[in-house]
């Protein structure tokens, strides 16, 4: 590529761009074949970055190779294949609870009854999916057993890494953190590897960026330059993953043979993240017509990444959520959940017929790419048992902020018609059960019932107690299995004697806080006030 701003011209390669078939089939095209019934290619004429264009030589240059699994590598991952969701933390809470509500149960057919009937019956789709993913991956022997034997050396495919970074002095340590674990596990998996990281042009922390990038060969710093726009008029961290997405469009790795492994700048990996990934682009190498283009895995927190241990406890949820309904969604073929930007594993020629120019009121891309991916390749998501590692906000306003975000974005994207809304309604549902969370607490409830004299908070009929107890206890297992694969992904692998004791009596503040994230996001979409990327401060 010229160093000028002129179009960029893709290097000749010996397998070019494949845009896939509406049935999600992979079609390899010939150099000298015409692309009449392609998408014309995109040019960058605002391209500006530091590194001149690789070569063809330059990009099949093997990684440095770090050695073969180490034997500390080969225990985590003995480990962490040992692991399996229990079932017996949520029946027992259900057992419990299902007997004190039938004993205390009063028939109650006031306005209060059939509103609380309503209001906390609605998890229960939510909830039966979450638990018929922790069963899938009880009874799959392959989660396991990838982890358990060594990684393939990943040679026939390419894989980049992308981390878009604000670029502030505050979130450079984790940035160098996750950046220093890319570089140490994923060579011993993929000989063709390439860390991009991504940043805006004239970011605070650009000097340590740039020196962080110098000292791995592996590692490209990505430039977004100031005036370039996406054709939507992109924001936000989507426009630079739109601008990334492009550069290698024109450099001629959009292919099949590509993989893009989408990561958060806080988030590291560790050699079951490697094992997991190389295991998962070796299965879809022979898969045939059944390959798939996405994958998603875990995102969990070790407790040396935190803090603030408050804000580690609340989020023992997310890691359960990934095991649970992302297992179950994204495990089946069309992630109808979404996806987090984290561990995300896509094809590069499925990404190149989607891109990330979702419009300029896109707060939750990955989410936005997850649904546009259900529409145009059903069935051909997965999931695999791999985790990374990230860090919890560092106070409570933060952890507010980030739900409020989150909330905020994917109520918009629920809404947003240009997506079939057999693939938005499960999205919609969870949602609604989101922003109305502070009316399902308890707390919250007997204190509406005390304003309005109705101490009576039974539901109408008695049969819906069994949702009820449901729900409730599904809530408990997500917090205490998540803190116990937290703990596992940490130095200290054993739970103190009082973190699952908190972690349980904390879940009313819990969901308070939750709650009151997602009602503030409901309330931004209903002012339909300008859409913010908020970004916390990162934890190194």
């Amino acid at each position: 590529m010229a160093s000028d701003l002129g179009t960029v011209q893709a290097p000749a390669v010996s397998r070019v761009l494949l845009p896939l078939d509406p049935t999600g089939s992979l079609r390899i095209l010939s150099p000298d074949v015409k692309r009449a019934d392609t998408e014309p290619r995109p040019t960058l004429d605002d391209v500006i970055h530091d590194r001149p264009a690789r070569t063809l030589a330059q990009r099949l240059t093997p990684a440095r190779i770090t050695g073969v699994t180490s034997r500390r590598s080969a225990r985590l991952n003995l480990e962490f294949s040992a692991w399996r969701p229990h079932l017996a933390p949520f029946f027992i809470p259900l057992v419990i609870i299902l007997t004190l509500t039938v004993i205390t149960y009063r028939t109650n057919r006031t306005p209060l009854g059939w509103i609380l009937t309503v209001v906390w019956s609605l998890p229960i789709v939510g909830t039966l999916i979450g638990l018929q993913g922790a069963v899938l991956l009880r009874h799959s022997p392959r989660d396991r057993r990838q982890l358990t034997t060594p990684p393939p050396l990943v040679t026939a495919e390419t894989l980049f890494v992308i981390v878009p970074t604000i670029g502030r002095h505050d979130t450079f340590p984790a940035l160098a953190r996750s950046v220093s674990s890319f570089v140490e596990y994923l060579p011993v998996a993929f000989q063709h590897l390439w860390v991009h990281i991504l940043v805006e042009d004239g970011c605070e922390a650009m000097q340590q960026i740039r020196a962080l990038s110098d000292q791995h060969p592996q590692v490209r710093l990505v430039v977004v330059p100031r005036g370039y726009s996406t054709p939507n008029g992109t924001r936000f961290k989507a426009r630079a993953n739109h601008y990334a997405h492009q550069l290698r469009y024109s450099e001629g790795d959009a292919r099949d043979d590509v993989w893009v492994l989408h990561m958060d700048d806080d988030t590291g990996i560790g050699p079951d993240t490697a094992s997991a990934l190389a295991h998962f682009v070796q299965r879809q190498a022979t898969a045939g017509p059944d390959a798939k283009h996405l994958a998603q895995g875990i995102l969990s927190y070790p407790r040396e990444n935190a803090v603030n241990r408050f804000t580690w406890l609340a989020d023992a949820v997310r890691p359960a959520d990934d095991f649970a309904r992302f297992r179950a969604a994204t495990g089946s073929g069309t992630p109808v959940a979404g996806v987090h930007g984290e561990l995300l594993m896509i094809r590069g020629s499925a990404e190149a017929t989607i891109g990330w120019d979702f419009g300029p009121n896109s707060i939750v891309e990955d989410a936005h790419f997850a649904l546009t991916f259900c529409s145009r390749y059903p069935g051909r998501s997965d999931w695999f048992n791999g985790r990374s590692y990230g860090a919890s906000p560092a106070t409570v306003h933060d952890l507010i902020r980030q739900r409020e975000r989150w909330a905020w974005g994917l109520i918009a994207l629920a809404m947003n018609r240009s997506i079939p809304l057999r693939y938005r309604f499960f999205l919609a549902l969870s949602l609604m059960t989101w922003a109305i969370g502070p009316l399902q607490h308890l707390l919250v409830v007997l204190l509406i019932g005390w304003v309005v004299g109705m101490t009576n908070t039974s539901p109408v009929t008695e049969s819906v107690l069994l949702l009820w107890s449901v729900n409730l206890a599904y809530v408990i297992w997500t917090y205490w299995e998540g803190l116990r694969l937290n703990v596992l992904s940490s130095q200290k692998r054993r739970r103190y004697w009082w973190e699952p004791i908190a972690v349980v009596s904390l879940i009313p503040i819990f969901a308070l806080l939750e709650g009151l994230g997602g009602l503030r996001g409901l309330l931004k979409f209903l002012q339909r006030a300008d859409k913010e990327f908020v970004v916390i401060a990162k934890p190194a």
